[in-house]
């Protein structure tokens, strides 16, 4: 079972955008899927450390299969981008009809 490795490998990949791109977020400056990529990569790592764990429990870690990253990992990886993408765009029309508040 090596379905982790796809959510694994995008968790890393989303931890390096992000820190490219530190200061554009902290100042605002963002765009609104940007300003949200925090809480796609803590849902990454927090998925991937599950299946890991999950994996690991029942003995599953050392088998490979290039048809389960395709059929499990994948689909897996996209629909929780796709979540996160209405979360955070959900998120951002709330904050533009909601009155600023200081």
């Amino acid at each position: 079972m090596s379905c982790f490795l796809v959510p694994l490998t995008q968790a890393a990949v989303t931890s390096i955008v992000r820190s490219h791109h530190e200061k554009k977020i902290q100042s605002g400056q963002a765009g609104a899927l940007m300003r949200h990529l925090p809480a796609l990569e803590k849902m990454l790592w927090g998925g991937a450390v599950v299946l890991l764990v999950d994996h690991a429990i029942h003995g599953e870690l050392l088998t490979f299969s290039l048809r389960e990253l395709l059929t499990v990992g994948v689909p897996m990886s996209v629909v929780l981008t796709g979540v996160w993408a209405v979360y955070a765009l959900v998120k951002e029309r709330r904050r533009k009809v909601a009155p600023a508040t200081k």
